[in-house]
């Protein structure tokens, strides 16, 4: 099982400077180079505070530029809010920027707050991805490209420069429903996920979907793989646990406002509400303890045969801490699972 470091911008105080958010996520990510994760991932998130990224693929050169080896992930990228046009020239640009270690990860979009104010309806938003996703890979894999749908029409085109890899690079589909990971996975996406709170139930369907696809394609789906995403932190002790489980539950407060909730947004600082899950069952959910204690939870991932975790260690703690848990992680968890 290979580990992802997620740079989540989280920035509940504005006079912290989007400056300093965005170096700390560069100093995460080469801690994370040097100590041997094998990825990173950016989010894209537009007008709020909590996974605060509206230039991912910029970001990526960013990335690339100061470290040597790990994959670069986006966790992902919107396809309803850009036009494919210009955007599939913008992907084979930042592949090339990044030395083809970008790997793109795509969905449909989640928050109806970010949504309805770039003027998306949430309703529409399945439509546009599934047109958007034929349009973008059309414009990747054939040099001349003409459209005729329901958000898209246009005369030939060829979007320039041409990719450097075949059909641009990887496509790694963001979804929840087995059954739409069963369908993506037939259809040769990289599959990231998660089983939200630590629904287990949820967790198992999934991978099932995911290995009953990659076994009826035989050959063809060897190289696909699971990448699962987690709220994780490393902690000293009891105590050192109990308030990151606290800030944990405070982050959520603000996630499922803009996730699930009304959507109540003051000046770009989501407001933070009751957090849905009780503070003991997010305790236990997530992966969040000693060495020894997310080792535990970690090994029947390892057991379901989840190709990659990606670890959000970023939910309002100070940087250093957050440097520290990445440390640690690798010193003493990543080698059980070698």
């Amino acid at each position: 099982m290979k580990f992802c470091i997620q740079l989540s911008a989280d920035y509940p105080d504005k006079s912290y400077g989007g400056d300093r958010v965005y170096r700390d996520m560069l100093d995460q990510a080469r801690l994370a180079d040097q100590l041997g994760f094998d990825s990173v991932s950016v989010t894209e998130h537009h007008l709020i505070n909590c996974l605060m990224m509206p230039a991912p693929l910029q970001f990526a050169v960013k990335i690339a530029a100061s470290t040597q080896r790990v994959k670069i992930l986006t966790s992902v990228v919107v396809l309803p809010l850009h036009d494919m046009r210009v955007y599939a020239g913008e992907v084979i640009a930042a592949d090339i920027f990044t030395d083809g270690r970008l790997y793109l990860g795509v969905g449909r979009g989640a928050f109806k707050y970010e949504m309805d104010r770039m003027g998306v309806s949430m309703d529409e938003t399945r439509a546009i991805f599934d047109e958007s996703l034929e349009v973008l890979q059309a414009l990747l894999t054939e040099e001349e490209v003409s459209w005729d749908g329901k958000h898209y029409k246009f005369d030939p085109i060829t979007v320039m420069p041409r990719p450097t890899r075949p059909g641009g690079p990887p496509m790694m589909m963001a979804v929840l429903n087995p059954e739409g990971i069963y369908l993506c996975t037939k259809r040769g996406f990289h599959i990231q996920t998660t089983p939200l709170s630590g629904n287990h139930q949820l967790l198992h369907d999934q991978v099932n979907a995911f290995n009953r696809a990659k076994q009826e394609m035989g050959s063809e789906g060897e190289k696909l793989t699971l990448s699962l995403s987690r709220v994780a932190h490393l902690a000293t002790d009891r105590k050192d646990r109990a308030r990151k489980i606290k800030a944990a539950h405070h982050y959520y407060g603000r996630f499922d406002n803009v996730f699930t909730g009304p959507g109540l947004v003051d000046r770009g600082v989501i407001r933070e509400l009751s957090c849905d899950t009780p503070i003991e069952e997010l305790g236990e959910s997530l992966m969040v303890g000693t060495s020894e204690e997310v080792i535990e939870k970690l090994e029947p991932y390892a057991e379901l045969g989840i190709d990659r975790l990606i670890l959000n260690m970023n939910f309002g703690l100070d940087a250093q801490e957050t440097l520290d848990s990445i440390q640690c992680f690798a010193e003493d968890v990543m080698p059980h699972f070698a």
